[in-house]
Formats: structure tokens, C-alpha cells, sequence
């Protein structure tokens, strides 16, 4: 019994992470491509808001549906959808440039298919994992993605330099076909669904998932606490280019081992946190995690601007990457663990939709406020804010655990 699930879950982790690698190597260089060629935080803060704009406006209403379609499907339309818009925007490179918002566009729709991806991959987890193994799988979902983000931004900084974009582009597609086909031969089980109707009510079943999380007091806190840190972290991620081309005035390879820190951060506490068998308090290594990334994140708005100073960076990067994952792995096993399976495709969605709707407030103060005040100083506030959201945090949670 064992030995099949592992089989099973490693087969679709193993088609994905071979997905991700050729995403993120396209994201990465569709990213400094507008890094590049723009050189504005207004920009790459518009292209992060479009990133976003589907998972919270639709988010809430995907889980309705994911709940009632088999999810195996849902991951496999997602995964074909993004690999053809790829393959669309691969030829229009090769026809000619298609400036800024064409690629803004593109990075639109990969976020939309992504809406019914995320939540779909999460909820087919507990169905072929036992709960007792659930930190452990994870934790290696964790690992190999870190590791394709290690990879991914190396092989589109180096396809960046050698190879056209629309080239590059092509990853994408083909990476995209891989993890259909591993998730096509892999059985997945369907969960009951005796509580749903033929006809969804969007509202009333948009209320459970959110009741879920009210039901769970402590659960609430962290989901409250995550939002208001991620206002000031999520739009770090879209702009860590501009730290690397503005503030230390480097080229792309410097900007790929940035990423390069980060996943490896993830990899190794993916690891790490694989080899204890058995969390306790969940939640509440969650909110010291969340304490940690906002400490992590103060500490690299005080980097020089010298060769130092980045290397200085690359440091804090590792340990944003650590700390994110002991914030997300122990949180997810935690949902999974408490929330029924036929539940589990609205919960997800609600949470995914909750913490995204976080990225465009953020965006929006992050991208004319940095371009007054410089990147750095945009890292320096954002640590502080999220650090006294944690304490606040660990003041409340304490009343339900």
C-alpha cells in the first residue's frame, strides 16, 4: 500500500517539477526581458498585477467548480492551456517584437490557468497520500520544486544569452506536455460529493469554504496575519530583478543566482522539514516562520550597494526561500489534515484567492512608492511591516491555542 502511493504521487510530482522548470526558465527571462527593456518598477509592478488580477477575482468561484469536475482533468487543461499560450507568444517573437503589454497579456492567461492548477494539484494530494505522510509528501513536493526553481532561472539565464526569446519560450510547451502525461497514466480517486448539488450556488457554497476558517479560530489568525505580510512580500518576488539590474547594477546572471539563492533556501528546508516524521503545532511554527521571512526581508533593505552588499543579499535570499517553506509546508499538511476532502478544492481556492488579493494592494504601493524611495528601502519597510503583523499575530493566536 505504501509502496503504490508513493509510486503514484512521485509519478505526477515528477511530471510537474519538469513543468516548472521549463515555467520558471520562462518566467524568469519574460521577466528580465521587461526588466531589461523597460527598466521601471511601474512596469514590472503592472505585470506582477495582472499576474494576480485571475486568482482573485475568480479563485473563490473556481473552487465551487473544482469540487464538482475531476481534478485530475482540471490539471491536465491547465497544464495544455499554459504550454499553448506559450507556443502562441513563442511565434509571435519569431514574427517580431510584441512589446510590453502583449507579454504582460500572456503572463495574464499562464495566471489563469494557474487559478484551477494550484488548488486542483493541492486537493488530489490527500486522495493518493495517507494523512499520516501528508508533512512528508509536502515536504518532497517542496524539494523538487525548489530544485526546479534552482534550475530554472540558470537554464533561462543562459538560454537568455545564447538563444532568441522565442526559443526559450518553447520550454514552456514542452514541459507542459510532460506533466500531462504523467498525470494522464497515474488513477486518481474522485472524493464523495454527496453534499453537492448538480446546480452550484456560488454564494452559499463560497460561504463554507469561508466557514471553514472561521470554525478554526487559529487557523483565521494565520490566514489574517499571512494576508497583511504578504501585502509587503508578495511584490518583492516581481521586484527582486530590479535589485539586481538598478540597485547593484549587474547583469542577468547576477540577477539568476539571486533566484538561484532563494530555491536553494527552499530545497534545503523542503529537506530539512521531509525529515521529522511527525509536527505538532503546525500553526504556530507556521507564525514563527512568517516572524522569520519578515526579519529576512528587513535585513535586505540594509544591503550596500557594493559586490558585498549583493553577496549580502544572496544570504538573506537563502533564508527568505527557508522560512517561506516553513511557513507553507507545515500550513497546507495542516489544511489537508483538518479539512474534509470533499471541501478541500473551495478551502484552497478561498485561501489562494485571500492571500493573492494581498499582491495587487501591494503592487500598487510597491511600484511608484520604490520608485521614489529605492528598491532597497521598499525591502527595509516591507520587513518591518510584517514583522509587527507577527507579533500582533502571535498575541491573538495565543487566545485559541
Amino acid at each position: 500500500m505504501e509502496s503504490s502511493w508513493k509510486k503514484k504521487y512521485l509519478t505526477i510530482l515528477s511530471g510537474q517539477t519538469v513543468s516548472l522548470i521549463g515555467s520558471s526558465a520562462v518566467q524568469f527571462s519574460l521577466i528580465w526581458w521587461l526588466a531589461s527593456e523597460s527598466d521601471s518598477a511601474v512596469m514590472l509592478s503592472i505585470a506582477g498585477l495582472f499576474a494576480y488580477l485571475p486568482q482573485m477575482f475568480l479563485g473563490p468561484f473556481v473552487g465551487v467548480w473544482l469540487d464538482r469536475l475531476v481534478r485530475k482533468n482540471v490539471v491536465i487543461m491547465a497544464d495544455l492551456f499554459m504550454g499553448g499560450v506559450a507556443l502562441v507568444l513563442s511565434l509571435w517573437f519569431l514574427l517580431g517584437n510584441p512589446g510590453y503589454y502583449i507579454v504582460i497579456f500572456a503572463m495574464f492567461l499562464r495566471a489563469l490557468a494557474n487559478v484551477f492548477h494550484t488548488p486542483s494539484i493541492q486537493a488530489i494530494v490527500p486522495l493518493l497520500v495517507p494523512e499520516k505522510e501528508l508533512v512528508k509528501a509536502n515536504s518532497w513536493s517542496q524539494f523538487l520544486q525548489s530544485g526546479a526553481f534552482m534550475l530554472g532561472p540558470v537554464i533561462g539565464a543562459a538560454m537568455f544569452a545564447a538563444m532568441p526569446l522565442w526559443l526559450i519560450l518553447l520550454t514552456d510547451l514542452l514541459g507542459a506536455l510532460v506533466a500531462s502525461f504523467a498525470l494522464w497514466i497515474v488513477q486518481v480517486p474522485n472524493p464523495p460529493r454527496t453534499e453537492l448539488t448538480s446546480e452550484p450556488n456560488y454564494l452559499n457554497e463560497l460561504k463554507a469554504g469561508l466557514a471553514v476558517f472561521k470554525a478554526d479560530k487559529a487557523m483565521l489568525i494565520v490566514l489574517i496575519i499571512s494576508f497583511i505580510s504578504m501585502v509587503f512580500f508578495l511584490p518583492l518576488g516581481t521586484l527582486f530583478p530590479l535589485m539586481t539590474s538598478s540597485h547593484f547594477q549587474l547583469s542577468a546572471w547576477y540577477a539568476s543566482f539571486v533566484e538561484l539563492a532563494y530555491a536553494a533556501g527552499m530545497l534545503v528546508s523542503a529537506f530539512l522539514i521531509g525529515l521529522k516524521k511527525h509536527w505538532q503545532k503546525k500553526l504556530l511554527v507556521a507564525q514563527f516562520a512568517m516572524l522569520a521571512l519578515g526579519s529576512a526581508t528587513f535585513a535586505s533593505g540594509l544591503v550596500p550597494t557594493s559586490l558585498l552588499g549583493y553577496w549580502l543579499f544572496i544570504i538573506c535570499c537563502i533564508l527568505l526561500g527557508s522560512f517561506g517553506n516553513l511557513y507553507n509546508i507545515p500550513f497546507t499538511a495542516y489544511i489537508q489534515e483538518t479539512v474534509a476532502p470533499e471541501k478541500l478544492g473551495r478551502v484552497f481556492s478561498v485561501l489562494g484567492s485571500v492571500l493573492s488579493a494581498a499582491m495587487p494592494i501591494g503592487l500598487i504601493l510597491a511600484g511608484p512608492i520604490s520608485e521614489q524611495i529605492g528598491i532597497a528601502a521598499w525591502f527595509l519597510y516591507s520587513g518591518i511591516f510584517m514583522v509587527v503583523a507577527s507579533i500582533f499575530g502571535f498575541l491573538f493566536y495565543k487566545k485559541y491555542r
